[in-house]
């Protein structure tokens, strides 16, 4: 045989090879992560709603300020500031984490 050919045979065996093992690593998501994974983020959405809804009523809102992410602050009884993430927690906040509200521009 010729050399050349040799490699051919070799460099296909050797991506073969590769091929398969690539295909074995490859996991596929089941029916039931999907659901897991629906079910928390319908739950952390609710979470974050219903602690939303609670703060507006019981504490006040600082006008003209936002947290990091960009949601409001409030300010509870103790003179706490803090805002409510994503998965519905109150994440409490240092003075120099609260900025200015943009401006709306009409």
């Amino acid at each position: 045989m010729k050399r050349s050919s040799i490699l051919t045979v070799v460099s296909l065996g050797l991506f073969t090879v590769f091929s398969i093992s690539v295909q074995a690593q490859e996991k596929k998501e089941s029916v039931g992560d999907k659901i897991e994974k629906t079910a928390k983020k319908v739950g952390d959405k609710t979470a974050e709603v219903a602690v939303k809804g609670t703060s507006k009523i019981s504490d006040k809102v600082w006008k003209g300020k936002m947290a990091p992410d960009g949601t409001d602050v409030y300010i509870n009884n103790k003179n706490q500031k803090y805002y409510v993430n994503k998965t519905g927690k109150k994440v409490y906040l240092k003075t120099s984490q609260i900025k200015d509200r943009p401006e709306d521009k009409k």
